[in-house]
């Protein structure tokens, strides 16, 4: 029978369950990927389960997110990334190194095996022909442990690319149109699949583009076949020993099959404030531009800033434009220095940033009030950038680079100048001295440790009912980044008390001291959501600071995949209302009770919510597996291991 290439590479790691969409299945993991937002909580929560040594073929800990120090946090943060990887067997990727992303992509991804990293963006490797998937840092810990990762089986969708790009348009407005087509909610369980003829016509970093912003449609992840550009890309990194020729079966079935003429694109845009708000460049132009932001995982290519950079050279940024640039990794600013790219750059006006995440996340470059920036990046949120009264949109880089000469949205293809092409190098600059290896006597490693790492937190088993408070109740689309920030504010993420003082700040900065007081009078915190709850990023914050803050359940009326998962694994019982109707008869402050919830969850029965303060009640539904139950049961996947243990050893 034919196979599509998800199929294909699923099924040779898979451990358990059989490959039945809409199942759940249990794959190996083949490499791991941390970075210092998520990996910090991560590595303690390794540390806690008492293994001497990674499983994985590879484990690399990236040091890219929180690299401006400003307090001790971060830098003690980074020392401790360090001494962790050096005992474990983990390969670490100094700061300055690059973006976690774009350095796998050159140094380690490989076509048909699998990647699972603690940030959403982690599908770009599926640019290489890698199933490469977001995930909370704890499963991401888990894997790293030898254990299995659990996903629900995926439905897999044909995007078939026919036609080529015309000058001026560029792979992030497919990625765009993607969105366009499919919105950021309502793909939970599906896989991306590019194929057609247009597929051979896109090099590897613009299908790594491509890839990485299939995260925020909500699907699992995005997969190119490995062909010859592929083989093409390895080679030139010297690595064509990693090349496997990949593809479909050509009649391979499909839960649905898009097609895509590239020929026909235009250069679009994302307005404020979700990557799904798609518009033509041309019917925003003529927008006064005050700040451009190109880098990111997304177009930090060397690909991307070549164009960037040609199309600028010998003119000058508009007086009106903050110009920022964030190469993707050394080995990009390696070879725009010595090809020169980077001194025309410089002559424009260009502010060079570290090679790092910076600006996307919000801790470095943060707009003006009220400003209009165009960024080449994944995300627009509100208040994402660090200021919250800006209008964040999301461009090409030929785009962006229009607007740092003109000062305004431009279609780039009114510009008047030959679109610059741009020929992928025969061979890249390759210099890994910033990639630290483990060491060979990962006994005598000693691990630094702040004051501000804390171990991670537990919650005891769920109890036999819930009664509590609706402590805050919130609309459709809440990100991760709603729930609990990014930016500058991430360098508490090993203090969980700290950050949790953060929770919802940007929604309504009264929660935290709303749901301490739930908690410290013995009742449990209830969140009610909308639509879409949990978007964005792969941050286990987002679950591990309300279940610190004694959030038992969180209702709402749909979730997406990563978030549902960091719940359960941090005992968060995920609910969903039956009757959609039932999201409206909720107000915020409403006492709700779910009585005998652990013994219902447990023999997989509906539950009942009673609103004591409204007088009516109404049917929740939730998915869990067997394995899932176990998990909200113990409260989460470190109280079960604890558990696990302690009766091994009474046993024996």
């Amino acid at each position: 029978m034919a196979k599509t290439l998800t199929q294909k590479i699923l099924e040779g790691h898979l451990v358990a369950g059989a490959y039945e969409p809409g199942s759940e299945i249990g794959i190996r993991i083949d490499q791991t990927l941390t970075q210092d937002a998520t990996g910090t909580m991560a590595s303690l929560q390794f540390e806690a389960m008492g293994v001497d040594r990674v499983k994985t073929d590879r484990s690399v800990s990236f040091i890219d997110h929180n690299t401006v120090q400003i307090g001790f946090e971060n830098a003690d943060d980074h020392r401790y990334l360090q001494g962790v990887a050096a005992r474990y067997g983990v390969y670490l990727s100094r700061a300055g190194n690059g973006i976690c992303h774009q350095v796998h992509l050159e140094r380690f991804g490989r076509p048909g095996t699998t990647l699972l990293g603690s940030d959403s963006h982690t599908p770009t490797g599926g640019g290489i022909g890698q199933i490469s998937i977001g995930a909370g840092g704890l499963d991401v810990a888990l894997a790293m442990a030898g254990e299995s990762f659990y996903l629900t089986c995926p439905n897999v969708i044909c995007i078939n690319l026919t036609g080529r790009l015309q000058p001026w348009v560029s792979a992030k407005d497919v990625i765009l149109k993607v969105l366009e087509i499919f919105g950021t909610k309502g793909n939970v369980g599906c896989v991306f699949e590019y194929g057609g003829p247009g597929v051979r016509t896109l090099t590897v970093p613009e299908r790594a583009t491509i890839a990485n912003m299939g995260a925020e449609c909500g699907v699992t992840t995005s997969l190119f076949p490995s062909d010859d550009e592929t083989r093409k890309f390895l080679r030139a990194q010297g690595r064509e020993g990693d090349w496997e020729k990949l593809a479909a079966d050509t009649d391979a079935p499909y839960a649905k099959v898009v097609t895509i003429d590239l020929s026909e694109l235009v250069p679009l845009a994302a307005t404020p404030h979700s990557p799904g708000n798609i518009a033509t460049v041309k019917e925003l132009e003529g927008l006064e531009v005050h700040q451009v932001c190109v880098g990111s995982c997304t177009n930090s290519s060397y690909r991307d800033l070549m164009v960037v950079a040609k199309t600028l050279k010998g003119k000058k940024v508009h007086p009106g434009v903050s110009f920022i640039l964030a190469p993707g990794s050394r080995q990009v600013v390696d070879m725009l220095a010595r090809n020169g790219a980077l001194a025309d750059l410089i002559e424009t006006g260009v502010r060079l940033e570290e090679n790092a995440c910076g600006f996307c996340i919000g801790n470095s470059q943060s707009p003006q009030t009220d400003a209009v920036s165009l960024r080449t990046s994944n995300r627009n949120f509100l208040a994402r950038s660090g200021t919250k009264s800006a209008n964040v949109y999301l461009v090409s880089p030929e785009t962006a680079a229009a607007a740092v000469i003109t000062g305004r949205i431009t279609d780039p293809r009114d510009l008047g100048i030959p679109y610059p092409e741009v020929a992928m190098p025969d061979v890249f600059i390759i210099d890994d001295s910033m990639m630290v290896p483990p060491s060979d006597d990962p006994g005598g490693v000693e691990i630094f440790r702040g004051p501000n790492i804390g171990a991670p937190p537990t919650s005891d088993p769920l109890p036999g009912a819930v009664a509590g408070v609706v402590t805050i109740k919130v609309g459709d689309n809440i990100t991760t980044d709603h729930i609990i920030p990014a930016g500058a504010k991430m360098k508490y993420r090993s203090n969980i008390p700290a950050y949790s003082e953060f929770l919802f700040e940007v929604v309504d900065p009264e929660f935290y001291n709303r749901a301490r007081g739930v908690r410290d009078s013995g009742r449990d915190n209830i969140i009610v959501g909308g639509l879409s709850y949990g978007q964005g990023s792969s941050r286990e914050h987002a679950a591990l600071c309300p279940m610190y803050m004694g959030v038992k359940t969180v209702i709402a009326r749909s979730f997406e995949r990563i978030h549902t998962a960091n719940l359960i694994n941090f005992g968060i019982v995920p609910l969903t209302f039956k009757n959609k109707d039932d999201y409206d008869s909720i107000q915020q402050g409403d006492s709700l009770e779910i009585p005998n919830i652990r013994e219902k969850i447990g023999a997989g029965e509906p539950l009942i919510v009673r609103n004591t303060t409204r007088g009516n009640e109404f049917e929740v539904e939730y998915d869990l597996s067997e394995r899932a139950r176990e998990i909200v049961l113990a409260g989460g996947v470190l109280s079960l291991i604890r558990d696990k243990k302690r009766r091994r050893g009474i046993d024996e």
